[in-house]
């Protein structure tokens, strides 16, 4: 089946539509609340880069180190979360806002497992492209430099491109196929997007622009608000900004991926089943 842009965003906005009271509450709790936590722990980061831009850098890294633990906690409540809203949105058999929840962690060492696997792929395809383009490209140790490094970085990048295409439909096989183990659900996915890679690459890098315009402008508003009403109450205002983007940005993400399995998977047996029923 082909994949159409059109008919999954479609189906992307009327489940979001239908569904909006529990995919609000399970957006708040596991995206829209922990954003906000990280963002009021790490606010001295962009005071830091305004202030002193030439030591940013060092400061940032800094601070990122000293947080990473909660970053890392952020993710995996993340991931919970995306499991659960993906849950949420099975055409057949829907469970509560509880049983979702459970479904999400039940779902987690497979999905950790399964980002585990395609970060490998990635350090991969960085590591041949190194060997096999580096002396093509005059890399030499440690004589490299800047713009060969990083050409050789736009290269790995677009050739991650492919695969994450046909990956990024494991979570939502973990979550609504039920498929449990990483290789079988990277598999699954791989078959569901043949023929429409093209297609969902378009979908996502359209979803992306939208979002960059959207953060942008938003850090635009929240730097002029806080520029006005000074930089402590300026800090809440861009938490709960940020906090509101990162939440609405999830929801729109899983439901777009949810829909893209939908329309390439087929309804399913039970749904087909409770159709004639």
């Amino acid at each position: 089946m082909t994949f159409n842009m059109s008919e999954a965003w479609r189906d992307a906005t009327a489940t979001m539509g239908r569904n909006r009271e529990v995919l609000l509450i399970v957006a708040g709790l596991f995206f829209f609340l922990p954003s906000l936590v990280l963002n009021f722990a790490m606010g001295d980061a962009q005071e830091l880069a305004v202030a002193d831009p030439k030591g940013a850098e060092g400061a940032l890294v800094a601070i990122y180190s000293q947080w990473a633990w909660l970053v890392v906690l952020i993710g995996i409540v993340s991931m919970v979360g995306s499991l659960a809203l993906l849950a949420l949105l099975r055409d057949h058999d829907r469970p509560t806002v509880g049983e979702a929840i459970k479904a999400g962690l039940v779902g987690l060492l497979p999905a950790l497992g399964t980002y585990f696997l395609m970060a490998f792929g990635a350090l991969l395809i960085v590591f041949l492209t190194i060997i096999v383009l580096g002396p093509i490209a005059g890399v030499d140790g440690e004589n490299a430099s800047m713009g060969q490094l990083m050409l050789l970085g736009a290269v790995a990048f677009a050739l991650m491109i492919y695969p994450a295409v046909k990956f990024s439909l494991s979570i939502p096989v973990i979550a609504i196929d039920k498929v449990h183990n990483p290789l079988k659900a990277l598999g699954r996915s791989w078959r569901l997007t043949k023929g429409s890679s093209l297609g969902l690459f378009l979908f996502y890098f359209l979803l992306f622009v939208v979002y960059f315009v959207l953060a942008l402008v938003a850090a635009m508003i929240t730097g002029a608000l806080a520029l006005i009403v000074g930089p402590d109450a300026g800090l809440i205002v861009s938490a709960l900004v940020s906090g509101a983007l990162s939440a609405a940005t999830s929801v729109v993400i899983v439901a777009v991926i949810a829909a893209a399995h939908r329309q390439l998977a087929g309804p399913s047996a039970a749904a087909v089943s409770q159709t004639f029923e």
